[in-house]
């Protein structure tokens, strides 16, 4: 398997999952800070030009990071990324969905990449504050609703916490944010996992 990425992109998430499972993989840099991802050679491989992506290894390449996700745990039973019983499967892929559908695009997105959001250059400023009380938002939905213990799923450890982990990474560590009881634990407990500690010196990213 080969993993395009992008260093403390979205991406960071599909990383840890590999790392969890254990089986060889490679990792192919795309520089997104140098439009790497608009170049004739990646958009052969990723026409929608972004981060991440998945050559399987058999001629055939995965895009968006749920579907990803789920295909790595589903493939990858024995490593136990994804709840065995349809409840648990359905409630994992309706975290997935939120963090990245949901959570990166309106909260983050529009604090990195304000342009996105407005043609003024003069309202970016106020399109960086929306993403900064969406970001607080979202994050203040989840610890209210909050249902397993350490981890996001009352099943344990899944797919769901290395998403959720990729946004609390950038939430304490590009926004200056401080997360709510719940994640702040998520994310200290994230830490402290050998796989995201490897993903993170990968990437050459502080832990």
């Amino acid at each position: 398997m080969k993993l395009y990425y992008s260093p403390g992109a979205c991406s960071l998430g599909i990383h840890v999952v590999l790392e969890e499972i254990g089986k060889p993989y490679e990792l192919a840099l795309v520089a997104l800070k140098e439009g790497a991802q608009h170049k004739p050679d990646y958009l052969a491989i990723n026409p929608k030009s972004k981060v991440p992506a998945l050559d399987r290894g058999d001629g055939t390449v995965l895009t968006e990071l749920p579907v990803i996700a789920f295909w790595l745990a589903k493939s990858n039973p024995e490593a136990g990324l994804i709840p065995t019983d349809f409840e648990g499967e359905v409630r994992c892929l309706e975290m997935l969905d939120y963090v990245s559908g949901t959570i990166h695009p309106q909260a983050f997105t529009r604090q990195f990449r304000a342009s996105n959001f407005t043609p003024r250059e003069e309202d970016q400023p106020k399109v960086v504050e929306q993403g900064k009380a969406l970001a607080a938002k979202y994050f203040d939905t989840l610890e209210k609703t909050w249902k397993g213990g350490t981890w996001l799923l009352p099943s344990g450890y899944s797919v769901a916490d290395a998403a959720l982990f990729f946004v609390e990474y950038w939430a304490t560590r590009r926004c200056g944010m401080t997360l709510p009881p719940r994640l702040d634990a998520h994310l200290k407990a994230m830490l402290a996992r050998p796989a995201v500690q490897r993903a993170l010196a990968q990437e050459g990213l502080a832990a």
